[in-house]
């Protein structure tokens, strides 16, 4: 608290976030989720990914299917909102499952899945497959082909993990909790307090087998996760602006919330005396002219759209090989989740 209020008080357009630390807030509702009319499951994925597959059967993603509704957090939580279980709740479901289509009704099939991340992938999943002809493979398959491949398939609706700012704001959508009830009433944490977009994306669920002819599962370069770093930061603000633009009453989720918003701004500050971006300058000047207030969603909405147009900006246009001072903020390998 202290060191943030010495930078607010030498910069004066973060001064404003002082009040943040006492504002209430409120996450908003998810983007749109998979529809379940066009989920394949992860047996479609399995069929050329089983690398991948294998490493996500590992993780709490998949874990969490057949096990939270045994969690007695859990069954609190549904308890106090009157909910008959975590399968059976759309609370839960939107962001602890994966829902499939079946005979008019839609169940969970899995727990968080490719498809959650990646996108249903009813419409893209023949395009995503075909390398050129029946007999070409992904390393036979020429620049062109897979230039356009990826194009169509990304127009069908594929979510690209080339774009770092799509992969971030994916994972916040459920790591910011969209709910206040939720938090309020059910006792569910506001946030994953500790996410972090480089270390909980480079530990267990990490299943990076591209270009390593599919079998060596490959940290990141370097200049990717300096990207990752700040492009992960840049996303938590946007959705902890979205979150307070979204609140109702003083309560403990929109505290919480409005004590990330804080601490990310404080972040970002220091990110931006180490690079002196122009996008990342963008970004905090969008968040600094921000009334951190109850009933002033239209303003703070729009203001989480420019921090979320300076954010992918900066995800398309930072050369990571010439962000290297910020290594010394990066997370640490051991510290990855």
């Amino acid at each position: 608290m202290s060191n943030f209020m010495t930078i607010a008080r030498k910069n004066p357009a973060l001064a404003w976030c002082a009040s943040v630390l006492v504002l209430p807030a409120i996450a908003y509702g998810q983007n749109d989720r998979c529809d379940p009319a066009k989920i394949m499951s992860s047996e479609a994925c399995a069929k050329c990914h089983v690398n991948e597959i294998q490493v996500w059967k590992q993780t709490p993603h998949f874990q969490t299917f057949d096990e939270l509704g045994r969690r007695p957090k859990a069954q609190e939580i549904c308890s106090k909102l009157g909910l008959r279980s975590v399968k059976r709740s759309e609370v839960c479901i939107d962001c602890h499952f994966t829902v499939q289509a079946s005979n008019g009704k839609n169940k969970p099939v899995s727990g968080i899945s490719c498809e959650s991340c990646h996108g249903a992938a009813k419409d893209w999943v023949t395009v995503h497959n075909d390398y050129g002809g029946p007999t070409m493979t992904k390393e036979t398959e020429s620049f062109e082909h897979a230039s356009l491949r990826l194009e169509e398939s990304l127009d069908l609706g594929m979510n690209n993990t080339r774009d770092l700012y799509s992969i971030a704001s994916n994972c916040l959508n459920c790591h910011t909790v969209p709910n206040e009830e939720l938090v309020n009433v059910g006792g569910h944490k506001a946030t994953s307090d500790e996410f972090e977009l480089v270390s909980w994306s480079q530990g267990q669920v990490r299943h990076n087998f591209l270009g390593n002819s599919g079998q060596s599962n490959s940290v990141s370069s370097p200049a990717r996760i300096r990207v990752m770093f700040v492009v992960g930061l840049i996303a938590d603000l946007e959705f902890s602006t979205r979150a307070t633009a979204k609140a109702t009453s003083r309560s403990t989720y929109g505290t919480q919330v409005a004590n990330r918003a804080a601490r990310t701004a404080m972040k970002l500050y220091e990110v931006q005396q180490k690079i002196q971006d122009p996008n990342v300058q963008a970004v905090l000047e969008s968040f600094a002219s921000a009334e951190l207030r109850l009933n002033n969603s239209r303003s703070l909405l729009e203001i989480a759209v420019e921090i979320q147009t300076a954010g992918h900006r900066f995800s398309i246009q930072a050369d990571g090989d010439q962000l290297s001072a910020l290594d010394s903020m990066l997370p640490d390998p051991s510290q990855y989740k």
